[in-house]
């Protein structure tokens, strides 16, 4: 079978710039430059058939537009509860009770085997907070203290790292 040569043809918003290997495949890999200033090598077969048409930047822009043409996006645009990641924790997670969650405070529940309240603190891969408590107002003064302890800490690093 011959091989068709691809060498400056365009497919989508790639340009095809030469031939770059064989795909375990058996098919013709091409090294190709995106209109965006990327290159990807891409199969012959995906290229001719419109398969691969960008680096996948077009994939991005397809779905950001649509991200924020959405009603519902729109609408969630601005909610506390989506705030990305602060100090490498997601805050929503930390901040939003569990459906699951039966005793009403974030971070306190009950262990059914051993009889007790748990309340757990998790920050930056590590428990900062982990005991058990015979009462429920132990167990949640304590969480409350362990999170009053991590915003001093998580201030007192901004501020060091604000006049560094």
């Amino acid at each position: 079978m011959r091989l068709l040569d691809l060498s400056g043809q365009q497919f989508g918003r790639l340009t095809v710039i030469r031939r770059d290997g064989t795909a375990k495949n058996g098919n013709a890999t091409w090294l190709c430059k995106c209109s965006c200033g990327n290159l990807v090598t891409v199969d012959s077969y995906r290229l001719r058939h419109g398969i691969t048409v960008s680096c996948g930047c077009y994939r991005r822009d397809i779905s950001k537009a649509r991200l924020t043409k959405d009603p519902r996006t729109r609408k969630q645009i601005g909610n506390a509860m989506n705030l990305p990641l602060v100090n490498g924790s997601n805050v929503a997670a930390l901040t939003k009770i569990s459906s699951r969650n039966i005793s009403g405070v974030i971070g306190v529940s009950f262990d059914k085997r051993s009889g007790k309240w748990a309340a757990r603190l998790f920050y930056h891969g590590r428990y900062i907070l982990n005991q058990t408590f015979t009462e429920f107002y132990d167990a949640v003064a304590a969480r409350k203290e362990a999170e009053q302890q991590l915003a001093k800490q998580n201030d007192l690093q901004l501020k060091a790292s604000a006049e560094g």
